[in-house]
């Protein structure tokens, strides 16, 4: 499990540091960055969350569109 948790947080980190080339992934970071400290957990877990959300999202919408 810490494995996995390392390679997330040095991901998300790489992730930041290319934001400085990108304006509109550092505004989407700066955005998930306010959502964070509104929900009083850290950046990571956000990122976390909203990446998990997403995930649950396309499995449940392919899962709806194999049923039709």
């Amino acid at each position: 499990m810490q494995k996995s948790f390392v390679f997330f947080t040095r991901m998300v980190d790489e992730l930041v540091q290319f934001s400085d080339s990108d304006p509109e992934l550092a505004e989407g970071i700066k955005w998930l960055d306010s959502q964070a400290q509104k929900k009083g957990i850290s950046f990571y877990e956000m990122v976390f969350q909203v990446l998990y959300k997403h995930d649950m999202s396309s499995r449940a919408k392919q899962w709806l569109d194999s049923r039709n």
